[in-house]
């Protein structure tokens, strides 16, 4: 079962890496964030969506953890 599902979960993982890291620097005021979204600090959306910051790293480090472990299982030690 692995096999046949395993490749699709860890592309939707990938991805989910992907999306979940643009959350995390966008939301962060003090890397990358700061410098795109520095006019929008004061704006009510972006306080709400700054208040989810330590969950988007939450399901971040999740997601690349699930996707390391099963990418191994799936395709392997590429070493």
């Amino acid at each position: 079962m692995l096999e046949i599902i395993g490749p699709k979960i860890v592309f939707v993982l990938g991805t989910t890496n992907i999306i979940t890291l643009i959350l995390v620097l966008l939301s962060c005021r003090c890397m990358l964030g700061s410098k795109i979204m520095a006019s929008q600090f004061n704006k009510k959306w972006y306080q709400k969506f700054y208040n989810l910051h330590c969950y988007y790293w939450i399901a971040f480090i999740a997601s690349v953890i699930v996707h390391a472990i099963l990418a191994i299982l799936v395709f392997g030690n590429p070493f």
